[in-house]
């Protein structure tokens, strides 16, 4: 007679806890256009914002890629370009951040548009004297950036695709990007310092990047010290200033 309630509840849980990763990832963040899973978050931000998609559009896969405008720029910035993309190789940047050098070498074959985009912000400035503004330290464990308004709703005044196949896997070292949906993609993107594979089950962010062993420990030891729970889902904001003073290419 019990056995029925209990299966019943155990049903429920699960569904709760599988809504409470998409919203962490897809959440706030983002302009509206953009960004983050809200994580802010992934969700665009890691939480959200929004979700663009960053695939080719025409001509051989990557060479040309597609930025629909949307919202304002948190900061001022030209738009990556769209044509003659990179679509094979890597290329690496050094985020000189609060604890210390985070290394990430980006994935041109895998993503070729979201790097396109990456690169152009960087080489711009616009990731510069930036705090990370959101950390998930439960279920999955990752350190959001790439919005210089630090709310989670700043965007490059752009969107694009994602660039997803369904395989993606969120094993620790990953960067990815946060949105708030497909197609809204814009500058906030994640860090994963442990393993977040539970997030495999909605594989709705563009992988581009990997971070080094030695990275990932300057991300951990930032998120280590914890974070405010200002958010509904439990993140919040770092308690350490999670800052990105510098991107250099390398």
């Amino acid at each position: 007679m019990r056995e029925q309630p209990k299966k019943e509840s155990a049903r429920w849980a699960t569904a709760i806890f599988m809504i409470g990763l998409a919203v962490l990832i897809s959440g706030c963040g983002q302009i509206p256009v953009s960004l983050p899973p809200q994580p802010e978050p992934p969700a665009s931000s890691v939480a959200p914002s929004a979700v663009p998609s960053a695939s080719g559009i025409g001509g051989d896969a990557g060479d040309i890629c597609e930025y629909s405008v949307a919202g304002d720029a948190a900061r001022p910035v030209t738009p990556p370009p769209t044509t003659g993309v990179p679509t094979s190789g890597t290329v690496s940047y050094v985020l000189a951040m609060t604890n210390g050098k985070v290394t990430i070498t980006l994935d041109r074959t895998k993503a070729p548009c979201t790097v396109n985009s990456f690169v152009s912000l960087a080489d711009q400035g616009y990731f510069d004297n930036t705090k990370c503004h959101r950390l998930s330290d439960s279920g999955i464990f990752i350190l959001q950036c790439g919005d210089p308004t630090g709310t989670g709703k700043g965007g490059p005044g752009y969107e694009f695709a994602n660039e997803t196949d369904g395989t993606e896997t969120y094993t620790e070292g990953t960067v990815a990007m946060a949105n708030a949906g497909p197609g809204t993609n814009g500058s906030q993107f994640f860090l994963v310092w442990a393993d977040s594979t539970s997030l495999d089950k909605i594989p709705n962010f563009t992988i581009f990047g990997k971070m080094n062993k030695a990275s990932r420990d300057v991300v951990a030891s930032m998120a280590e010290e914890g974070q405010d729970g200002r958010n509904p889902d439990g993140t919040g904001r770092p308690n350490n200033p999670s800052e990105i003073v510098t991107v250099t290419r390398t």
